[in-house]
């Protein structure tokens, strides 16, 4: 049987300002529960009580209170870093494809610290990398149809920690900053301690900045 409080969970995470509002105790839950009251009658299709949402969300405040309490970070394991100058070529996924693609890592010099990640989607390929390296990976792209090609973009990549990477809520906690700044994620690629963050120029430092509260002293 679908309940007041599984509405209630259900609102406040689809709405990450109530979410982060309520998680940090600076939500009334009397003004909240008015908002959400029409929304979970029509959902539920029949009348329900205005202290019951209220009773729903002090629960749920108390439970993300209590589950995100842990996820901390500090200077001692996390850091932030920003790489500018990022290119993100779309493809469409083919056979051809995946042989072209183990041709790029002869391309790129990593000694340098430059960068290639390959994410796999269900019908594309999206190959980020240094824009230095357009001309050469689009010249081994030949006959690959080629969706979309987004340049003068930038990798925010934060350090998670040893301590921190097995823990629940860890990307969630950092994906949540970004999105309260509303920083539009183009790409997002987890490696082991890094996670890292593909925004266009103008969010480059409003993504860092976001990232880098996530860090205590």
């Amino acid at each position: 049987m679908v309940t007041v409080s599984h509405f209630v969970n259900k609102l406040v995470d689809e709405r990450i300002y109530l979410h982060e509002a309520i998680s940090n105790g600076i939500a009334s839950y009397g003004s909240v529960a008015k908002h959400l009251k029409p929304i979970i009658e029509n959902e539920l299709g029949r009348e329900v009580e205005h202290f019951a949402i209220v009773t729903a969300l002090r629960r749920y405040a108390d439970k993300l209170t209590t589950k995100f309490s842990e996820v901390k970070f500090d200077t001692r394991h996390s850091e932030v870093n920003l790489k500018t100058h990022i290119i993100d070529i779309n493809v469409i996924k083919t056979q051809e494809l995946f042989d072209k693609l183990k041709r790029f890592y002869d391309v790129i010099n990593f000694e340098r610290g430059d960068i290639l990640h390959v994410i796999y989607g269900r019908t594309n390929v999206a190959i980020v990398t240094n824009d230095r390296y357009k001309e050469k990976i689009l010249k081994l792209l030949q006959n690959q149809k080629i969706k979309k090609i987004e340049e003068g973009l930038v990798a925010v990549s934060f350090t998670v920690g040893k301590e921190r990477i097995d823990k629940p809520g860890v990307l969630f906690k950092i994906t949540r900053s970004m999105a309260w700044e509303n920083i539009n994620i183009i790409e997002i690629i987890s490696v082991d301690l890094d996670v890292t963050f593909i925004v266009g120029k103008k969010d480059a430092i409003k993504g860092y900045n976001a990232l880098e509260k996530l860090i205590t002293q």
